[in-house]
């Protein structure tokens, strides 16, 4: 009588994945795909833009293009006529904005072609270049999932290549002399022999294509230990991944024990789980080899347990051995207003913020694909509803899943690029997220009062000492112990057109320049104003006061395309646009943070990243940066 294989393990399922993963060695190998045959790949490393989107300043409705100035006064008891060409021109949706035309007029509201009953704002119904995806943003971080919405984005970015992850290639060998493929006639063969149709090996093939691998299916081998044996070393010498289907329990001929015992090492025969306790957990040639249940149910079980975190590992996605449902309640950060003739479908950020998940906003532009690419879900407000207050509780529809949200920092506050620099650092190495919303340092601190934030990057000048961000901390939280994660000095200054041909030198110059502003809020804004004040400038004599960018690559994008002649930004802004820069201060650009979130797993991998030599070296690359004092702690 031959021995029966036995297994004696009963693990827990987690316990058994840890010993599983660490018995082994993954190695990523890069490959650049296009980006419309990208769908499910893994972006190998961050992807920037190559061009704006849209590329022009551009018609937002049908109607006619105007000189804003020249429809001041207009109203319905004193209408204007305007003169074509001189005072307008028609257009639609998409035609460009040519100067000196600067605003919108939808058809509807104009009145024999020519007559306005409202004066025209400047910018208004026009779509600002970049307004989308603006050149040298990140679109993408490494380590991504690409998804429908993603490859908008990046064809609009100017991106047609992309270097992904190569999908880990997967050998699923079905065994046992009782299974017969499903092609074959079964007439004769049931009448005289017990056959059973294969079908796990399919199954399995589907669900890892589904995953991004590529499956190969062996053909059946019969119980026999040498052919068995054998297609076990070819499958190993040519594949990243291994499933041996059938053969993992105690029968007389379940050979898939014995033969892994002697070809590598057995890490797990046996778990806690009900179906699917006999799967096998072995390394074979530093490869995974995983002996799968031969009962349909278990070896589904074994899959999703098992087998689909081990891909997520090689494709470098976070994995687990749970499962989460998609629908969870968030507390939401800001008022949500809705039409009552519509259900909205509301983008929103979401990150856990003390024992609280938070949901945030994000722009219900049309036009703006990349809010797709930075949901973590929706919040469908009902047609009936007039809005939400924020405080509420609203549940979320998650296209991302919960463990990214618990392992996501939530930054409110500030922009610099460095933060997409950072984000796509956390990702690769810590599997954190960074969710980064950019409403200027006060939005940052008010959403840190009100605990809805881990941290919130601040560049906050204090006029009367001079000094950054501890002032204004001390004003904000005085019974609260708060601490700066010191990040970086940086320069700001203005940006201005190549070689500078308005030959501005100075803040007193730009009354002579077409501006666009920082939105209210913004640091760059408040110091903008502190330095008019300083030079006795009214800020009406700043030509495009009231024009505003929510963040330093916007204002350069801008000022690159032509549309305004100068905006106060950051060297590194000026310079990925290659851009002329005029140096006008430096400053401290930190990291707001209640002093208890110090401790959090999240937060210490962030001040390590600060910390890092490596990340050290990309900010540096990108010039107008000091790193002297990154990662440092400093108590208020």
């Amino acid at each position: 009588m031959k021995e029966r294989s036995l297994y004696l393990n009963n693990q827990p399922i987690d316990e058994a994945f840890q010993q599983f993963l660490a018995a082994f060695h993954i190695e990523s190998i890069t490959e650049i795909v296009n980006v419309s045959n990208s769908l499910g790949r893994v972006t190998a490393k961050v992807v920037f833009a190559n061009n704006n989107s849209p590329l022009y300043d551009s018609a937002a409705m049908d109607g006619i293009a105007v000189i804003s100035e020249n429809t001041i006064g207009a109203s319905e008891i004193a209408p204007i006529t305007l003169k074509y060409e001189t005072d307008y021109v028609d257009i639609d949706t998409g035609d460009p904005i040519i100067p000196p035309f600067d605003a919108v007029i939808m058809a509807e509201d104009v009145q024999d072609l020519s007559t306005i009953h409202k004066a025209a704002a400047p910018w208004q119904n026009v779509r600002p270049i970049g307004e989308d995806v603006i050149k040298g943003e990140m679109i993408l971080p490494g380590r991504h999932k690409i998804r429908p919405v993603d490859i908008g984005a990046l064809l609009s970015g100017g991106i047609s290549k992309i270097p992904v992850i190569k999908r880990p290639s997967l050998a699923i060998i079905p065994t046992g002399s009782e299974l017969i493929d499903c092609c074959c006639d079964l007439s004769e063969r049931i009448m005289t022999e017990p056959v059973i149709i294969e079908s796990n090996s399919h199954m399995l093939s589907a669900l890892a294509y589904d995953d991004n691998a590529v499956a190969t299916r062996f053909s059946i081998v019969r119980d026999d230990y040498d052919a068995l044996k054998q297609a076990v070393k070819t499958a190993v010498q040519n594949h990243d991944i291994v499933l041996v289907c059938s053969g993992t329990s105690a029968g007389r001929e379940d050979y898939t024990r014995n033969i892994l015992e002697e070809l590598g090492q057995i890490i797990v025969h046996g778990v806690a789980m009900k179906p699917g306790k006999p799967v096998i957990l072995a390394v074979v040639d530093n490869k995974p080899v995983i002996g799968v249940p031969g009962y349909p149910v278990s070896a589904y079980l074994a899959y999703e347990t098992f087998v689909r975190p081990v891909i997520k590992a090689f494709l470098s996605e976070n994995y687990s051995t749970s499962s989460y449902e998609n629908l969870i309640s968030a507390k939401l950060t800001r008022d949500l207003p809705s039409s009552l003739k519509h259900t909205e479908f509301v983008r929103m950020k979401v990150g856990r913020v003390g024992d609280s998940l938070i949901a945030t906003p994000i722009s219900r532009g049309a036009g703006a694909s990349m809010s797709l690419v930075r949901a973590d879900g929706f919040c469908i407000i009902p047609a009936n509803l007039e809005g939400i207050e924020a405080g509420e509780k609203i549940k979320i529809s998650l296209i991302r899943g919960i463990s990214d949200i618990d392992l996501t920092i939530v930054s409110i506050g500030s922009h610099d690029l460095i933060l997409d620099i950072l984000a796509d650092f956390l990702l690769k190495n810590s599997k954190i997220r960074l969710s980064s919303s950019h409403v200027g340092s006060l939005g940052g601190l008010l959403a840190l009062q009100k605990n809805e934030t881990h941290i919130a990057p601040i560049h906050q000048l204090d006029e009367a000492s001079g000094e950054y961000n501890a002032p204004i901390l001390k004003k904000m939280f005085p019974n609260r112990r708060i601490a700066l994660i010191k990040c970086v000095g940086r320069t700001q200054g203005i940006i201005a057109a190549k070689g500078n041909p308005l030959g501005l030198k100075s803040v007193s110059d730009l009354q002579h320049a077409r501006y666009i502003n920082r939105q209210r809020g913004a640091g760059t804004r408040m110091l903008f104003d502190y330095l008019l004040k300083n030079d006795h400038i009214n800020q009406l004599q700043i030509k495009g006061y009231d024009r505003e960018a929510a963040t330093h690559m916007a204002v350069a994008a801008a000022v690159k395309a032509g549309s305004a002649d100068a905006g106060m930004g950051i060297m590194s802004a000026a310079i990925a646009m290659d851009l002329h820069f005029i140096e006008v201060q430096n400053e401290q650009y930190d990291f707001a943070i209640p002093a208890e979130f110090l401790e959090l797993p999240h937060i210490e991998s962030l001040i390590s990243a600060l910390k890092s030599p490596e990340f050290a070296k990309i900010c540096s690359d990108l010039r107008g940066y000091d790193m002297r004092k990154c990662g440092d702690i400093e108590f208020i």
